[in-house]
């Protein structure tokens, strides 16, 4: 019996499973010659995000390709097919004491394939960047079946264009990604999470207090109470009593770390009630952060972003809804998501939407919906308002995928 998956409802879409490049190849020139839509995807974490699909044609499962292609541990590089799942990955690179310090939900279905398409990242993007600054070459197919790539397995590469930069983060739209290389780094000796306590009326003193600390966090999360409340069930810890938490992450060796600590309680820690969590205590807890968004109660999530210095008033404005999301945010990045369980309606999700979007505009901004009932993506206009640089966008689809293969309409301004 054939496998079938719906996206957005938009289907059924029948599933093919690709058990390597060359079948791949071949899956994507028989598309082609049909006119068809192939929708790559890999354990499906981000597959929420997007418009509708706007094509008939078939899901491309890619998890079989999941080899390790090359692991020159002492470059701090790794090459692996698109379908390796993020904890399989982990636990390869932590073998050598590596790591790639990306924040991903779901990590043990999440492929890497997945979250570059989606560009996925969390909370230690402060401190480390997103996976841009980790992808050093990469390898997809394109419209013809045919393979081309971009940097290559060595750090100093720097022959061609960009295109690492260009396919992470473009959805699926441009080619289907089929290898990355990967550089990495150290394992952190120690890792501290620090909780502020905080009310209303703090948050903007604390963060500045944070902007000019001498200390360098790797995160810094801000949390409303009923979001607070959530992540410190899901880490099975005491929930803090307080309207606002920022939780405040340092990682490196013992001494820096403990340097930091005393650091930031001597310029804080007279003001502001401070509660430090250290190893044991701090993992769970920054786990439970990261996995907030993927938490099946979740049905709707709006993600704001905007200037860093806009994020405490942003944060308060939204706070005050009548229907009181989940606020979470990379304080220090200025990105910003309300997350709503299941019980919103559509008029209430739209009102608050445009809260939301006047608001960003405000702090430079802009909002998107990653996550909503398939029904209401019409009306919410998932992707934001139009954007002055779509026909760029359009111009560069037009380059790479000219039939309209791959992820039809999923993408920004339908692309």
């Amino acid at each position: 019996m054939n496998e079938t998956c719906y996206i957005d409802g938009f289907g059924p879409l029948p599933i093919v499973k690709p058990d390597g490049v060359a079948s791949l190849g071949d899956l994507i020139r028989q598309a082609a010659a049909r006119a068809a839509a192939l929708y790559p995807v890999g354990g499906q974490t981000s597959i929420s995000i997007g418009a509708p699909p706007s094509k008939a044609g078939q899901i491309v499962d890619l998890r079989a390709l999941a080899k390790v292609i090359d692991f020159p541990a002492r470059d701090m590089t790794v090459t692996v097919e698109a379908g390796i799942t993020m904890k399989h990955l982990s636990n390869l690179l932590a073998r050598e004491n590596l790591r790639l310090p990306i924040d991903v939900p779901h990590a043990d279905c999440a492929t890497l394939g997945g979250i570059l398409a989606a560009n996925v990242s969390g909370p230690r993007r402060l401190g480390y960047g997103t996976l841009r600054d980790y992808v050093i070459g990469i390898s997809a197919l394109n419209d013809e079946g045919n393979e081309f790539k971009a940097g290559g397995r060595v750090v100093k590469n720097v022959a061609g264009y960009d295109l690492c930069k260009l396919l992470v983060g473009s959805f699926g739209t441009l080619g289907i990604i089929t290898q990355a290389t990967l550089k990495l780094r150290p394992l952190p000796e120690l890792q501290t999470v620090l909780v502020l306590m905080g009310e209303p009326g703090q948050l903007e003193a604390i963060l500045t207090s944070l902007h000019v600390s001498r200390t360098r966090p790797v995160c810094v999360e801000l949390l409303n109470q009923a979001a607070a409340r959530t992540v410190f069930a899901e880490a099975k810890l005491a929930v803090p009593d307080t309207s606002w938490v920022l939780l405040v992450g340092y990682e490196g060796n013992a001494d820096a770390v403990a340097w930091q600590v005393q650091q930031l309680v001597k310029e804080v820690g007279k003001q502001r009630r401070i509660d430090g969590r250290i190893d044991f205590t701090a993992k769970p807890l920054c786990e439970a952060v990261v996995e907030l968004a993927a938490l099946p109660m979740i049905e709707t999530t709006f993600k704001a972003s905007i200037l860093p210095s806009a994020t405490a008033a942003f944060c308060q404005q939204v706070d005050r809804e009548p229907q009181r999301p989940l606020v979470r945010a990379h304080a220090a990045s200025g990105i910003v998501y309300g997350h709503w369980p299941s019980g919103l309606t559509l008029a209430q999700a739209a009102s608050m939407l445009t809260t939301w979007r006047d608001l960003a505009v405000q702090g430079q901004g802009s909002v998107i919906v990653p996550r909503c009932p398939s029904a209401w993506k019409t009306t919410l206009s998932v992707w934001g308002q139009p954007r002055p640089d779509a026909w760029l966008m359009r111009e560069v689809k037009a380059k790479f995928d000219p039939k309209g293969i791959f992820n039809p309409g999923r993408f920004v301004d339908g692309i």
